[in-house]
């Protein structure tokens, strides 16, 4: 990054934006820059390069989408955030669709508190509002309320529930020393 000899160090920013992208907080990037280039970058400093990626951000959460999608899968992530020094739980809401050419594409991403299908209705409305008018399947989990929020918004969508979430529900009541044999017999 930082050649012999070399004074300017302007690309740094970009080295900052690439460690932030991986998921290093800002004292995280400073401590780095200062233990492996010598260079003393303050919290502030970083946030201020870090904010210059808001702007491109809202432009693709707020991207106009396509008309219709052959499939789209909702699901949540599970993840526990330091929030002012306390674990919390957090989830994030992810949308990917397939279009009439097969071609895969996320849609958004949201973060929210816990799954739920109130979240989901918000997340559907905000794809309406984003031009999607039509989908022809939608894959979800087993979400209680799931199925109304679609039919609130798309009435005409088509409702698959997850095979993996079917699988791992099922296999839910099942004895932890019978598993291995009955995962085979769903293969």
């Amino acid at each position: 990054m930082v050649k012999k000899h070399q004074r300017d160090v302007s690309g740094i920013e970009d080295q900052i934006i690439s460690m932030y992208a991986k998921g290093m907080t800002a004292r995280n990037i400073q401590d780095h820059l200062h233990n492996i280039y010598g260079i003393e970058a303050s919290p502030t400093l970083i946030s201020n390069i870090t904010d210059k990626l808001l702007p491109v951000i809202r432009e693709w959460q707020n991207r106009p989408l396509q008309e219709i999608y052959t499939v789209i899968f909702l699901d949540a992530i599970h993840y526990k955030v330091r929030v002012e020094g306390q674990v919390v739980n957090k989830a994030a809401y992810m949308v990917i669709g397939v279009d009439l050419k097969g071609k895969k594409d996320v849609l958004g991403i949201w973060i929210g508190e816990h799954e739920s299908a109130k979240f989901w209705l918000n997340v559907l409305n905000e794809l309406r509002n984003r031009g999607v008018t039509d989908i022809l399947i939608m894959s979800v989990d087993n979400l209680t309320g799931i199925s109304d929020a679609i039919a609130a918004c798309f009435p005409e969508t088509e409702i698959q529930k997850c095979i993996v979430h079917q699988i791992r529900n099922s296999t839910r009541y099942v004895s932890y020393k019978d598993l291995k044999q009955f995962s085979l017999l769903l293969i």
